[in-house]
This record gives C-alpha cells, sequence and structure tokens, in this order.
C-alpha cells in the first residue's frame, strides 16, 4: 500500500490513534466481561462510571484526530477513509457502552451464563481487531493482516449463532417473566452490535487497502 509519508504526519500519526481507540475497545470489552462475571448490583453505579470514563477517553481521542484531519495537508490514507475508520471504531467503543446502560436501564439482578459466552466472544473480537490496526500501517508487507481481519469476522458469525441461540433459549423458557424477556431480547441485540462494530472496521480496512494496490 502506498502511503504517503510527508513530514507533516510526524505531528500526528493517524495508525497510531487506530490503534490506541482499539485498546479502548479492548479495555472496555474487559471491563464488561468482569463486570458480568462478578456482578453485584449495589455497583452498577460505579460499573457505569467506569465504561464512561473508557467511553469519553475514546471519544476524546477521535476529537483530537478530527481536529488535526480538518487541518491535515496531505493525510497518509484519504481523509473520507480515516474519518470512517475513526467513526467506526468508536462505534465499537460506543456499542460496548450501550451494552452496560441496557443493563443498568433494564435493572437486571442476574447475569444469565450466556451473556458471559457473548462478552468473552466481544473481547477476543476486540482483540483481533487491535491486532489488525497493529498491522494496517504495513498492509502491503504484513503476512498476518490477512489472518486477523478473517478472525474478527469468524467471531462475528459465530456472535450470529449464539444471538440466535440465546434468543431461541429465552423465548422456549416457560418461567420467564415478561420484563426480563424484554430486558435481556435487548441486551442480547446489544451484545450482537458490538461484535458487528468490529467487523465494520475491519471491512474498511479492506475497502481501504483494495483502494489502495
Amino acid at each position: 500500500m502506498a502511503f504517503n509519508k510527508n513530514k507533516k504526519n510526524k505531528d500526528f500519526n493517524y495508525f497510531d490513534f487506530f490503534i490506541r481507540v482499539a485498546e479502548n475497545a479492548c479495555q472496555a470489552a474487559e471491563h464488561l466481561h468482569r463486570s458480568l462475571l462478578n456482578f453485584d448490583r449495589a455497583r452498577i453505579t460505579e460499573l457505569v462510571e467506569e465504561m464512561h470514563e473508557i467511553e469519553h477517553r475514546a471519544d476524546s481521542e477521535k476529537h483530537e484526530m478530527t481536529a488535526k484531519l480538518i487541518r491535515e495537508f496531505l493525510p497518509p490514507i484519504e481523509r473520507e477513509d480515516i474519518a470512517s475508520l475513526a467513526h467506526q471504531l468508536d462505534n465499537v467503543v460506543d456499542s460496548i457502552d450501550d451494552v452496560m446502560l441496557r443493563i443498568d436501564m433494564c435493572n437486571v439482578s442476574k447475569i444469565v451464563p450466556d451473556a458471559l459466552t457473548f462478552t468473552d466472544l466481544i473481547m477476543k473480537c476486540c482483540s483481533e481487531l487491535l491486532n489488525a490496526m497493529t498491522e494496517f500501517k504495513q498492509s502491503r508487507t504484513s503476512k498476518e493482516l490477512s489472518r486477523h481481519i478473517v478472525a474478527v469476522n469468524s467471531l462475528e458469525s459465530e456472535g450470529d449463532k449464539l444471538h440466535t441461540e440465546c434468543l431461541r433459549a429465552l423465548y422456549t423458557r416457560e418461567d420467564v417473566d415478561a420484563k426480563v424477556l424484554l430486558a435481556w431480547t435487548g441486551i442480547y441485540d446489544e451484545l450482537e452490535n458490538c461484535l458487528d462494530a468490529c467487523e465494520n472496521c475491519t471491512d474498511i480496512i479492506e475497502m481501504v487497502i483494495m483502494k489502495n494496490s
């Protein structure tokens, strides 16, 4: 990939920015998994605030990058691609934050085991996304980037299957209260959105590679 190497890019490294936001996504995923694994309803406000701190950090990174991009004369890849990938990476963190908010909003008192299977998938997917972002800059010579993209896609597909199985199990139980049914339907949807957001990021990477090959 023939990335531009103008001197101005030394002031702000967009590829390092992508990595930092992906790291925030990994931290958010890990926080979500730990929170659900050792769930304590009495600590929900604290858990939500901790997640918001991660989300706010990702937003701050994005705002800084946008300010730099507006003034950039010759970015390393097309500015529309930078903005699009930044937006989708931010969506990953936002989607994970949304899960925590949904759990709080629906007054969930007990975490079902399937939710932990989902959060484990999200952690793995964010880790592979971070690996992909780390390899992105040297995509022309990288022997690992394609593998990480495929891994994200595979985990997203696994999440689609899990989403279907979780909803089927939820709706075939006869002892589920209507409020619980509604709450977990929404939570499962939010969990799936996290994996979709990761895949959207790798779709953009593939598009950029194709445009610059």
